[in-house]
């Protein structure tokens, strides 16, 4: 395994990223992972690892590069869920700052620098994000429809929005696959609005799969965080590999 941390050029500087490979030349398909607003840390490089495993490249690339660099919390701040005020306090206004538009540009510098990286194979990838990041990853398919194939979105808040720029709003532009792993009583994505997300899909003739992960909290993947749900993060494995597979085969 080849894991190393890259730095991206995109219109507006410069942003550090994980990219990680299989050993040997490749060509292996790529995966974008847009990470959570924690940020880049080991989870998420044991992640990218796990995909890796199956014969893909990784990138994960710090959506908050604009703003900061290097770690963004503390242990302390994702294992207490009394410490998470703070550190939403100085995330909050950095997730404000990724608007359609700069998702959309930052995608593209992504794109182009991942499909330049050696052993990382032409043509499309396959977009995956967790809470932020799968607002984002979706946001990404919408703006890039010819350069990702397929969408896995993994406890995504924020999705629908009463706002004119409502990510739910352009998924009329997906051309491929669409997988959504909705965490339970979830604020951040409420029954009604899973419902709203579902129609917009259904009436664009969108291919997706919605499903409700009962019981799960919101950010049930990651394991260095009070969230964690061992068995829903075991289930989303299951479904990202069979996207992938679907979508990315791999010999």
């Amino acid at each position: 395994m080849q894991t190393t941390t890259v730095q991206v050029p995109t219109a507006d500087g410069t942003a550090e990223a994980y990219l990680v490979k299989p050993d040997g030349d490749g060509p292996f398909p790529g995966v974008l992972m847009f990470m959570d607003a924690f940020g880049l840390r080991p989870r998420l490089a044991e992640m990218a690892q796990r995909i890796a495993e199956r014969g893909y490249a990784v990138l994960v690339p710090n959506l908050f590069y604009r703003s900061a660099s290097g770690p963004l919390v503390t242990a302390q701040e994702l294992s207490d869920p009394e410490k998470r005020g703070a550190a939403f306090g100085r995330l909050g206004p950095m997730m404000q700052q990724l608007t359609p538009a700069r998702i959309a540009a930052d995608t593209g510098s992504y794109l182009d620098f991942f499909g330049a990286q050696p052993g990382v194979a032409a043509g499309p990838v396959v977009v995956i994000g967790y809470c932020m990041g799968g607002r984002n990853a979706l946001r990404a398919i919408e703006a890039h429809p010819d350069r990702i194939k397929a969408l896995g979105s993994f406890h995504a808040g924020g999705v629908v929005t009463d706002g004119p720029d409502s990510a739910h709003l352009a998924v009329g532009n997906i051309t491929g696959e669409a997988y959504f792993a909705h965490a339970d009583n979830d604020r951040s994505m409420t029954a009604d609005q899973i419902k709203t997300l579902e129609s917009a899909l259904e009436d664009a003739g969108v291919t997706y799969t919605s499903e409700l992960y009962e019981g799960a909290p919101h950010g049930f993947t990651m394991s260095d965080t009070a969230s964690y749900d061992a068995g829903a993060e075991e289930r989303h494995w299951v479904n990202l590999f069979a996207l992938l597979h679907r979508n990315l085969p791999v010999s």
